[in-house]
């Protein structure tokens, strides 16, 4: 059926009404892109303090956290993964590209699995590879929502207990996980690089290993004052490594979620510029069809007074044919 100049007006105003909306959600996700970038560079400079505190709790003290955790995986050999999504659509691949990456990189792991998504539309994503899931958490929306989801994930994993323990006694390499003792835990999640481009990173948070422990004991100290643990060197490293695990969660929610408003954004673009060209179409279709209708008109003015006028002078020749 051909359109006519009211159906045609109708598509422009639905057109202008949905572009509106792309332009709201641009500028969302553009504001939100900067508060989560703000907070991951605010992070930076408390979670270079914690590797300082580790690097000097570690010097001062011999783990024993290299056998606990060579026991733990010989003999549970249980993994945890923690996969960060969407629970919003219109963030084009957003979703796809993180669970890909996770399911091919957990699929490489010998052991039981234990998954937990954070947002819907991964969380399905997962669930149609038959990863093993274990819970699902909601995306916060904000800055201020990823600590208490941050808290959520280390009430629902017993990180907090885990970390809490001796760290000799190797407990600090372990994940609680309904009564299984997990020797492995990964983050999953897209990280910003440049613009609305991401990747797909992974990061092994547990268990605190030897060469992690290595790493850190030989960070240079940034000053010439040599440091030293004063009180319990257990109990600082306690609090050291919860402070740890908790940043490190932060820190991959709150790229996850610039990754998310970066990819919103350039799908509002291409839909913006998309809907700029629908526009464009549309108006010069209305325009077309309005002068074609404005043609016939005209025609049909001028095909009357054409008619008018010939009537008139059939009548007037026929009047001055009649006979006197």
């Amino acid at each position: 059926m051909s359109d006519t100049i009211a159906s045609l007006q109708r598509k422009i105003n639905s057109a202008g009404e949905l572009q509106s909306v792309v332009r709201t959600m641009k500028a969302l996700a553009a504001a939100s892109i900067g508060q989560y970038e703000q907070s991951v560079r605010a992070l930076s400079d408390y979670y270079r303090t914690v590797e300082l505190g580790l690097c000097v709790c570690f010097r001062q003290i011999e783990s024993r956290s290299v056998r606990a955790e060579q026991t733990s995986r010989t003999e549970q050999n249980t993994v945890a993964a923690i996969v960060f999504g969407s629970d919003q659509g219109l963030v084009g691949q957003f979703n796809e590209v993180v669970a890909d990456y996770a399911i091919k990189t957990l699929a490489a792991q010998p052991g039981k699995l234990h998954v937990w998504a954070v947002g819907e539309r991964v969380h399905a994503r997962l669930a149609d590879a038959d990863l093993p899931l274990t819970g699902l958490f909601a995306v916060p929306n904000s800055v201020q929502a990823i600590t208490p989801l941050i808290g959520q994930i280390l009430v629902a994993s017993d990180l907090i207990h885990s970390s809490s323990a001796p760290l000799g006694a190797g407990a600090a390499d372990k994940l609680s996980t309904n009564q299984t003792e997990v020797a492995e835990l990964y983050l999953f999640y897209n990280r910003p690089k440049s613009d609305a481009i991401y990747e797909p990173v992974s990061l092994r948070l547990l268990p605190l290993d030897e060469k992690w422990q290595r790493q850190l004991a030989d960070l240079p100290w940034p000053t010439g004052n040599l440091p030293e643990v004063v009180g319990g060197d257990t109990t600082t490293l306690r609090a050291l490594i919860s402070e740890y695990l908790f940043v490190s969660l932060f820190r991959a929610c709150a790229e996850s979620l610039a990754s998310e408003n970066a990819s919103r954004l350039a799908a509002m673009e291409r839909a913006d510029k998309n809907i700029d060209e629908l526009l464009e179409t549309f108006h010069t279709h209305f325009h077309l069809l309005r002068q074609s209708n404005i043609d016939e008109e005209l025609f049909d003015v001028i095909s009357g007074y054409e008619a008018l006028s010939m009537e008139k002078n059939i009548k007037a020749s026929a009047n001055n044919n009649l006979p006197e």
